[in-house]
């Protein structure tokens, strides 16, 4: 099924000639959300076990963790390399010697192409920036900074403890340093309305980002978010109005721009909202068909004239 959008998958296997997956590791870091820097409980959203495989706990070696990531997806998936992907929490958030040792731990296994490093756009420096050029020298080196929104009253909302400008600045501090940039956003904030949600498809194609992740807000158990939300509920994306609102904000999309994830799948025993009981193949049969359906690709609605 050729999809009408620009994907991670086909994007990796044009650039490596196979199948690359990503293998999911925990190497211990934090968060100055967490640590007492920014606060104590994180973003109210954020329970990092709605995301993170069983497999990927810090009290495991990061190559035992690889090699078994490896086991697994090379029989899952068939694929033949790899890229480490320190996921869980803030993984820059460390001492330069520190995330040196870790990193070059990862690319000394023969099938490990590369990193894709999740952190904060408020933790990185010009000395980690220079490490992560250094080592994109040789490999593909992907940053994806938590950006949530371009709304300065939604990342109040949300307890993220930096605001857009951050982004920017990050931004700016990592391009042209042959490491690639991705965001990651969430819609569906109850601060933003969908006009709101839709700009930023036009703003983040307006900047240096080549990678982007869309997750829809999903409220789970153990989190400041869900306390909230049961005692004020506030509507949540249902499914196929969440379809209809994926495929219009792609439509506005940079055609450049790829897309790595389009939505979240929490645990259904910690999820609370929106439950829509659909497996994840399913969902992107459902979101091809509403791009079929419309006759429509990634970029249909792009305004390339104002960027």
């Amino acid at each position: 099924m050729k999809t009408r959008y620009n994907s991670f998958g086909p994007y990796l296997k044009n650039k490596f000639g196979t199948i690359v997956s990503k293998v999911n590791v925990d190497a211990g870091f934090t968060c100055p959300n967490r640590d007492g820097t920014l606060g104590v409980t994180g973003c109210i959203y954020c329970n990092n076990d709605s995301f993170r495989p069983s497999e990927c706990r810090n009290e495991i070696p990061i190559r035992e963790q690889i090699l078994k990531g490896i086991q697994y997806l090379s029989v899952r998936y068939k694929a033949k390399k790899y890229l480490v992907y320190f996921q869980p929490y803030t993984n820059t958030y460390a001492p330069v010697a520190e995330l040196e040792r870790m990193y070059r731990e990862a690319l000394a296994l023969p099938s490990v192409v590369g990193l894709a490093i999740g952190t904060r756009p408020d933790c990185v420096d010009s000395e980690k920036i220079a490490l992560l050029s250094h080592l994109a020298k040789d490999h593909f080196v992907l940053v994806e900074y938590g950006l949530q929104s371009i709304h300065d009253k939604s990342l109040q909302y949300i307890l993220r403890g930096h605001d857009y400008r951050a982004f920017l600045d990050a931004v700016d501090l990592t391009k042209g340093k042959g490491i690639e940039i991705g965001a990651h956003i969430i819609v569906g904030l109850p601060t933003e309305t969908r006009d709101e949600m839709l700009a930023m498809a036009d703003e983040l194609s307006s900047l240096p980002i080549g990678f982007l992740k869309i997750h829809q807000l999903q409220i789970v158990e153990g989190t400041p978010l869900a306390r909230q939300y049961a005692e004020r509920p506030f509507p949540t994306f249902g499914y196929d109005e969440y379809l209809d609102f994926l495929v219009d904000f792609i439509e506005l999309l940079s055609p450049s721009i790829v897309l790595q994830r389009l939505f979240a799948l929490a645990p259904d025993d910690i999820l609370l909202a929106p439950t829509w009981g659909k497996a994840r193949q399913e969902i992107l049969r459902d979101i091809h068909g509403r791009f079929v359906q419309r006759d429509t690709v990634q970029g249909s609605k792009f305004l390339c004239c104002r960027h």
